[in-house]
């Protein structure tokens, strides 16, 4: 579904939208839930249009725009027959919707063909349909985070990425914070009777590799391949090596390899996901332990502060009387705070 924004006879900007549907559903029934969920979702009224333009009649047209004109407090209306510009910016949508999928399927084609490569250059017995990557971030020990991002045939799958704070190990043990995440993720999919991956992969050598194996055996997590992928001499991409569970000599791909880049790719993602965690973990403490230092600020007033202006550098930017505004804090009280701050 391709979705172009016009505004004053202008267009402002377009998004592509893949929702997966089962065959049964009608085209119209399909536009008529993207419609009620696109729109009622939106957290501003202003975002919604007086009209919306569609190629396809509407299941249910007159109540979804009874919906919509109610909460945007004015008539909106949904049209399929259309001429003149309006039928110009259809063509259009149209048109960039062709080209949209085109792209998307393309994308999709090239993880299929690289998982290909994986099955073959792993001598895989079947094709993999899932892989879970994991990887953890800490700055000296500090705000140590760990991360899972999972890749299917379709590429990454955002919705089912995971960050495990780790509060319950040593800081600066990796090892420990490894074991921590892994046995936090596979015991709750046991738990929940969720799908387990055909590959779980792991940023490291084989002292990583050696922890997973044995959390893997713990949680009675079977049938599953088991690899992970580390940085060879001065770090470089094109000599990164393979070690799988069970065998004792590396794999060592070509540096043009598609199985290698596939497995590149995802570790890098892993450790981007991981980065961004830590980072926002650490910002935490520092805003916490900032305001923590003021006298007299306990951990309620503390929250209700952060809480009210959304963050420390808003709170650095509000003045006595706005800080007083805040329930529970008065003039007296306010006035440390801004000095303390400042």
């Amino acid at each position: 579904i391709q979705v172009i924004f016009i505004r004053g006879g202008r267009m402002l900007g377009n998004r592509s939208f893949f929702p997966k549907t089962p065959d049964m559903y009608q085209l119209q029934e399909i536009m008529s839930a993207f419609i009620t969920q696109f729109y009622l979702n939106q957290i501003h009224s202003d975002d919604l249009p007086e009209r919306i333009i569609v190629n396809v009649d509407v299941d249910e047209q007159e109540w979804i725009e009874n919906a919509l004109s109610e909460r945007l407090s004015k008539t909106v209306s949904i049209s399929s027959s259309v001429r003149g510009k309006n039928r110009q910016w259809l063509t259009m949508a149209a048109t960039n919707a062709i080209h949209a999928l085109a792209s998307h399927n393309a994308l999709k084609q090239g993880y299929y063909d690289r998982m290909q490569a994986l099955q073959n250059a792993l001598r895989l017995g079947s094709l993999p349909q899932r892989i879970e990557c994991f990887d953890i971030s800490h700055s000296q020990g500090e705000a140590t985070v760990g991360s899972c991002v999972v890749y299917t045939l379709e590429g990454p799958k955002p919705s089912d990425y995971r960050r495990f704070n780790v509060k319950e190990v040593t800081p600066g043990d990796d090892y420990g914070a490894l074991e921590h995440v892994i046995r936090r993720r596979y015991v709750k999919l046991k738990q929940d009777d969720h799908i387990l991956p055909d590959i779980v992969m792991i940023d490291g050598g084989k002292g990583q590799l050696g922890v997973a194996e044995k959390v893997l055996e713990e949680c009675q997590v079977s049938g599953v391949t088991l690899l992970s992928i580390a940085k060879g001499p001065g770090r470089k991409p094109d000599f990164d090596r393979i070690f799988i569970s069970g065998r004792s000599a590396p794999i060592d791909l070509k540096a043009d390899s598609p199985a290698l880049h596939m497995l590149q790719h995802i570790r890098d993602e892993a450790h981007r996901f991981a980065i961004t965690a830590h980072r926002t973990q650490r910002g935490k403490k520092k805003v916490s332990s900032e305001v923590a230092e003021i006298p007299g600020i306990g951990p309620k007033k503390r929250r209700d502060l952060l809480r009210h202006f959304g963050g420390l550098r808003e709170l650095k930017r509000a003045s006595v009387q706005d800080i007083a505004k805040v329930p529970g804090i008065g003039e007296k009280t306010a006035k440390i705070i801004y000095d303390a701050l400042h």
